[in-house]
């Protein structure tokens, strides 16, 4: 089988109903989504590719088209949604667009109770179909929420949907064959019923941070502050920590106790752009029980 190249960037009325009904059409399409994870506090969804009976649809949600039509799709119980690892897809589809899901069947969950070692899409496909696909892993990082979008990645988000019909129809007659169909259908009931939760915030992460023990109480505090501060910076403008402060750099700050913009300038642990955006928020909110000399 060769990939399906037809594809379809949905940017017109037009090719979304065109899409619509290729869609609606089809007792069976294979989902995707690319996401970014990364860079985001909360998953930024990007991409989302639904192949369909004819052609491949690329679907915007950066875009100002309307494809709340998926929701009927996705909850009709008669079309087949072939999903590979489709958990956090779902989650963030129902929490983005309030979709439901039914009559799922997961490659990943399919391969695990049938006892595969190696689960990711591509051994799989290699596995049962034979084909050998070359998946960069550096491009599922790539900056999915970049337009227009590289012939690269564009490649890569329609081979993730191009074998998983093929996938299906073997995964689906092992599973028949090893009379595991009553566990599989109940793991695909409840990937459909995940659901989306905030990332938490864990108090005592910070004891974990390389650094930690050898600290003084003084500094503990500090960096107990900062910690958090990070925390809240990251969920309130959509920010991955990292971006704002490292770990590393927590931990050195801390160790410097700098409770003022001098002290943090002096330091020369964060960067001039990053004193000027955060110092006077770092020290307001992370000097608050920190002796002072």
């Amino acid at each position: 089988m060769e990939m399906n190249d037809q594809w379809v960037w949905i940017d017109t009325a037009t090719k979304m109903r065109d899409a619509q009904e290729d869609i609606g059409s089809s007792s069976i399409i294979c989902v995707d989504t690319e996401y970014d994870s990364f860079r985001y506090f909360r998953d930024v969804l990007c991409l989302v590719q639904i192949e369909a009976d004819k052609k491949t649809y690329l679907f915007d949600p950066l875009g100002s088209l309307d494809f709340s039509f998926l929701g009927k799709i996705f909850a009709d119980p008669v079309i087949l949604k072939v999903m590979h690892a489709g958990d956090n897809d779902i989650r963030i589809l129902k929490r983005d667009y309030g979709f439901e899901f039914k009559n799922i069947f997961d490659t990943h969950r399919a391969a695990s109770i049938l006892g595969c070692h190696y689960l990711s899409l591509s051994a799989l496909i290699n596995q049962y179909l034979g084909i050998e696909l070359k998946k960069d892993k550096k491009m599922q990082r790539s900056k999915w929420e970049t337009r227009p979008l590289t012939q690269e990645q564009i490649h890569y988000a329609v081979e993730d949907t191009a074998y998983l019909k093929d996938l299906y129809y073997r995964l689906e007659y092992e599973i028949a064959r090893c009379s595991f169909d009553k566990k599989a259908a109940k793991s695909f009931e409840n990937i459909a019923a995940v659901t989306w939760s905030e990332k938490s915030f864990n108090p005592q992460g910070y004891i974990n941070l390389k650094g930690y023990q050898s600290m003084t109480a003084n500094q503990k505090q500090y960096l107990m502050n900062l910690y958090r501060w990070r925390f809240q910076k990251a969920q309130e403008t959509n920010m991955a920590r990292f971006r704002i402060l490292s770990d590393q750099s927590m931990v050195e700050l801390a160790k410097t106790e700098a409770c003022s913009m001098e002290m943090l300038k002096i330091t020369g642990i964060l960067s001039p752009e990053k004193v000027s955006l955060y110092g006077q928020e770092i020290i307001d909110a992370v000097c608050i029980g920190v002796v002072t000399e």
